[in-house]
């Protein structure tokens, strides 16, 4: 089943197509901007404002997945592509550097809390994991040709209009999204037995990410193609400049090569996933990609300067990468609760980019201080740092149902009693609203109602789909032991 054919996923797709060319623009004025500004101090401006933009990610994205359950989903998107529309509104006015590092801060801070939310609606859209599978694809697809025709575009813009009005385009385009996002048909957000306090709620996400065996893979293999990233993004000019004596076109070809390559990638992965299977397709991705990186080193180290050699190196990089970041979406849906869903795609994005933070300074300074041969061992061999880290951590017998058991105990959570789990009479007076508020036994009042009290769970052993949640706050281990 195509994913276009949910008149959901066409509104949400087009919304990130939108914002996504929106933001490119404002990529390439942002720059113009620091260098008016900042004249040659202008990379070090464009360098922490990448480093704001990634501080701002790891900070607000699990904050805002902790707490993003107590507000409407459709509020939630709208509210933020509106703030985000009015920030880069202000950006045109600035005329001091501070200025553009707090406004900068504070959309990718929306960003932060817009992005995992919306990535949490989309499996609920195609609950079909093959429709899914391609809905992640064709997302990547939107972002390498973003890539790729932003800067096209922008010169185009350029000719007729100055850099500020950019800006203006970017605007339009997020307030373009919150319009589409108001006209979807949004699936209703599925409950969470959540009820911890703020701080309970902002790490949730993150802690219960991290003890999912196969999520703390998935973190291994994203920091590993974060490396390979990071040499592609930061170095791909100092390659084509100063080692290969290209022009800025050769600059421009490279990249394309690596969009290319990943596009193609991109394409390849709803055929051949469901056959060859999450883990396998993933760790094959990344270490062709920090194969290519070590490649590149060796190339470099006996002087085999070849602008073709380079080039299809760049292509498998970006095959690579892809092929290894493409299918998290299904690990991470897979690995959440309905209701926690947010929650796990926010760590997801935090933690992920905490890996671009790394690499970005280990790979942008080692290409800087020592040479780019020194960049390149440093991409492929952090790489493949991740690559091993990801084999041990991540089981490759990885079943959805685990057998565990339960030690009986006395707790307190919303719950109804259509789940046997439940099924009790009450003593005393029920919580929650007015029809229990009397002391009689409400076991039939309360069926199908979400009510909350003290009521004791005896000890169980049984098997179903496992993730971390209230109920099950450790990984079982092999032998079924107590969580």
């Amino acid at each position: 089943m195509s994913p276009f054919s949910k008149s959901a996923f066409r509104h949400l797709f087009a919304a990130q197509i939108t914002s996504l060319i929106g933001t490119g623009l404002t990529t390439v004025a942002l720059s113009l901007l620091a260098y008016e500004l900042a004249g040659e101090d202008a990379g070090r401006v464009l360098g922490s404002i990448l480093v704001l933009k990634m501080v701002a990610y790891l900070v607000i994205a699990p904050i805002a997945g902790g707490i993003a359950h107590l507000v409407p989903r459709r509020a939630w998107l709208v509210g933020l592509d509106v703030l985000r529309a009015v920030i880069v509104l202000c950006l045109p006015f600035v005329d001091q550097i501070w200025q553009i590092f707090i406004l900068v801060f504070v959309v990718n801070a929306a960003s932060a809390a817009f992005t995992p939310v919306f990535q949490a609606i989309i499996p609920e859209i195609l609950d079909d994991e093959k429709a899914y599978t391609k809905g992640l694809s064709y997302a990547r697809l939107a972002y390498d040709l973003e890539n790729l025709a932003s800067p096209a575009l922008a010169a185009g813009l350029l000719f007729v209009w100055s850099f500020d009005s950019l800006f203006l385009v970017n605007s339009a385009t997020f307030v373009f999204s919150a319009i589409l996002i108001v006209t979807a048909i949004l699936p209703k957000a599925a409950p969470t037995d959540r009820d911890s306090g703020f701080y309970a709620n902002t790490f949730f996400g993150v802690v219960s990410y991290l003890k999912t065996p196969r999520l703390r893979g998935l973190l291994a293999v994203y920091f590993a193609v974060s490396c390979v990233g990071a040499m592609i993004i930061v170095n791909t000019v100092v390659l084509t400049r100063g080692i290969l004596g290209g022009s800025a076109l050769m600059t421009t070809v490279f990249l394309a090569c690596a969009g290319g390559g990943s596009m193609a990638a991109a394409f390849i992965i709803p055929r051949v996933i469901d056959q060859i299977g999450e883990r396998r397709l993933m760790m094959m991705g990344i270490i062709s990609a920090a194969t290519v990186m070590v490649l590149g080193a060796v190339l470099l180290t006996i002087g085999w300067e070849n602008t073709i050699s380079f080039a299809v190196l760049w292509a498998v990089a970006g095959a690579g990468s892809t092929f290894a970041q493409t299918p998290g979406g299904r690990l991470v849906q897979r690995s959440a609760g309905a209701g926690d869903r947010s929650a796990f795609f926010a760590a997801n994005f935090a933690l992920s980019h905490g890996g671009w933070l790394i690499a970005y300074g280990v790979v942008g300074w080692l290409g800087s201080l020592a040479g780019l041969s020194y960049a390149f061992i440093a991409s492929g061999g952090l790489a493949f740092v991740g690559v091993i880290a990801a084999h041990f951590m991540w089981p490759r017998q990885d079943p959805l149902e685990i057998y565990h058991t339960h030690a009986g105990v006395w707790h307190d959570h919303p719950h109804g009693h259509d789940d046997p789990h439940h099924s009790h009479v009450h003593d005393g007076p029920a919580q929650l609203d007015p029809l229990h508020s009397t002391g009689k036994d409400h076991a039939h009042d309360h069926e199908g109602h979400k009510h909350r009290h003290q009521h004791y769970h005896p000890p169980v052993a049984h098997k179903h789909r496992f993730v971390i949640d209230s109920h099950h706050t450790r990984w079982p281990v092999d032998d079924g032991g107590k969580v």
